[in-house]
């Protein structure tokens, strides 16, 4: 295998977390993971030689420019989740960092977007880029500024689905913190029905696909968008599972209708911004293909919703 220099930024969250280690263990690259606080970044960065962690921000990208040059590989993780940071950081600075690579040097980019920005035929939702919140849009625009980039033919662009992923060493993502939550009320969830469908993908088994192709780099001709998730699952059959997993009955099922949902939001006059009212009418965040390390003929971490439940600690009963 030959040794590649390979920069992560962002190793400190949780996907980040996750690639850092499987790196570590798995491949003998010369790494540097770029972090704000490297106390935060809970690998072992001393389990081999040619680990270098290096304390910067991506405002500052401009400060690395001698290493940039040198890197093979670039796997892109960092972003801004809100706030007055967001846009300089996810597009300003990531733009800026693409810039400082050398086009004959960088073998390949792995820049991490997200699934949100993409419609169910895998093409981009105008919606994400006009009324998304800030960290949709940001993604929104910055995906459309890739291909006027030199470097741009070696960029490889992930959608992640939901994230799940998170430990006693890692930490946890938006999400998995509250899905836990969800099986707290299953007693009440488990009466209803809801019209809705999703992709979720582990932090471990984006790793797993993030290292396959950072060892198998697409050809020319081969596409370079891959959106990371499970096969779909409805919020019935996320129902379901959850109850068979805690091994709770489900007696009856009443139907949670769009009108209804509306006339909850009227009566309560909840707020909601445009997008997130969007979402709520859009439902099926679903897509025409998606990849996990199955797809590679590799096998997958977490699959299913009780394995979801399983990793995330929650004791079986069925």
């Amino acid at each position: 295998m030959t040794q590649k220099r390979i920069l992560v930024t962002g190793a400190s969250g949780c996907i980040g977390h996750y690639l850092s280690e499987t790196l570590i263990q798995n491949t003998n690259h010369e790494l540097y993971l770029l972090v704000r606080n490297p106390s935060k970044l809970q690998v072992d960065t001393q389990a081999r030689s040619g680990i270098t962690v290096l304390q910067g921000d991506m405002q500052e990208i401009e400060c690395f420019a001698d290493l940039l040059k040198t890197v093979d590989v670039a796997v892109l993780t960092a972003t801004a989740w809100g706030g007055e940071e967001t846009f300089n950081i996810n597009v300003v600075k990531t733009l800026e960092l693409l810039e400082l690579l050398d086009p004959d040097k960088c073998e390949q980019v792995i820049y991490f977007s997200t699934a949100s920005v993409l419609a169910q035929n895998n093409q981009p939702l105008k919606e994400a880029g006009e009324i998304g919140h800030d960290y949709i849009r940001s993604k929104y625009d910055c995906l459309h500024r890739l291909s006027k980039l030199a470097i741009a033919p070696k960029i490889t662009t992930v959608f992640p689905t939901l994230v799940l992923g998170g430990d006693t060493d890692k930490p946890y993502s938006h999400l998995t913190s509250g899905f836990v939550e969800v099986t707290k009320y299953i007693d009440l969830i488990r009466f209803f029905q809801a019209d809705g469908s999703f992709h979720f993908i582990h932090g471990q088994d984006i790793a797993t696909v993030v290292r396959y192709l950072i060892e198998h780099p697409p050809k020319q001709d081969e596409p370079r968008y891959f959106v990371l998730g499970q096969e779909q699952i409805t919020a019935n059959q996320l129902i379901e599972e959850v109850c068979a997993y805690l091994g709770k009955k489900i007696y009856f099922r009443i139907p949670l209708s769009l009108s209804l949902a509306n006339l909850i939001i009227f009566l309560f006059r909840i707020q909601m911004a445009a997008w997130d009212r969007f979402c709520m009418n859009y439902r099926h965040f679903t897509y025409q293909t998606v990849i996990n390390p199955t797809c590679f003929g590799l096998p997958n971490h977490c699959a299913t919703i009780s394995d979801v439940l399983r990793i995330s600690g929650v004791e079986s009963r069925q």
